[in-house]
């Protein structure tokens, strides 16, 4: 039975003071949660503070992207051992603003997730394709084609250490949702290529979020899906009221 988990990207939004803000509100609505693992990802420059708020909870840390070497002359970069050093515990990466404005390929994501993997921090890595791709009917190729750029050389005990997360990049901060039945045709596909690259087992442990405009009003009929096993959630994260919602409709699904 794979847990559910919600992770919050804040993306470049909340400063310290903000961030703080709502961490404590959500802390306060969801401390009790115990059903569904809960992650929040802000802007590296609140890692800390928000880790601090987070001492003891069942709320843990992520960061939105990292560098694939520890130091050196990378001026700009953050590497794996500085934000574990600053709390996270797990880190976003491959997110398709990351491929589309910064130039990520799967060869990048593929370091980036092992210097993830040497420091203990779990990797959420993303995989999605655009509009004219669904609508050329390359789904299927460009998922597959981003699955095994950025896991390739990996056994199949690292990649029980990841979370997949499905962005339809057509669907991310749009308000245009894949329906329940398309994001599960896509989760299917990704759980076939685990079991296909690194065993049944392995396909049936990892977990796999989607990720594209999900809020409190669609999370339930998304997860209720077989292969859908929680949100990679954006905008809906930015106020506690609407992520902690998503998170207590996803445990009434688990229940």
């Amino acid at each position: 039975m794979r847990k559910t988990i919600i992770a919050g990207n804040w993306k470049l939004n909340k400063t310290c003071k903000e961030a703080v803000e709502l961490v404590t509100e959500l802390n306060r609505e969801v401390s009790q949660v115990t059903e569904v693992d809960i992650v929040v990802c802000p802007v590296f420059t609140a890692l800390r503070d928000v880790s601090d708020v987070l001492v003891d909870s069942n709320v843990k840390l992520g960061a939105q992207n990292l560098y694939w070497e520890d130091a050196g002359a990378f001026t700009g970069e953050v590497s794996a051992p500085l934000i574990k050093d600053a709390g996270a515990q797990y880190v976003i990466i491959g997110h398709s603003e990351r491929r589309q404005y910064f130039g990520e390929t799967d060869a990048t994501i593929n370091k980036k997730i092992k210097a993830a993997l040497a420091q203990g921090l779990t990797p959420i890595v993303c995989v999605g394709e655009l509009l004219e791709e669904r609508e050329s009917g390359d789904t299927e190729k460009v998922i597959t084609e981003q699955f095994k750029g950025s896991l390739a050389g990996y056994s199949a005990d690292d990649v029980k250490r990841m979370v997949i997360a499905y962005e339809p990049v057509w669907a991310i901060g749009t308000g245009k949702t894949a329906t329940p039945d398309q994001a599960q045709e896509v989760h299917k596909l990704i759980r076939q290529l685990l079991a296909d690259g690194f065993g049944q087992e392995t396909a049936d442990v990892v977990r796999i979020q989607y990720g594209g405009s999900a809020k409190p009003e669609n999370i339930t009929e998304l997860i209720q899906q077989p292969d859908i096993d929680g949100a990679l959630v954006g905008g809906a994260s930015l106020k506690s009221d609407s992520f902690a919602q998503m998170i207590k409709n996803c445990i009434a699904v688990a229940k």
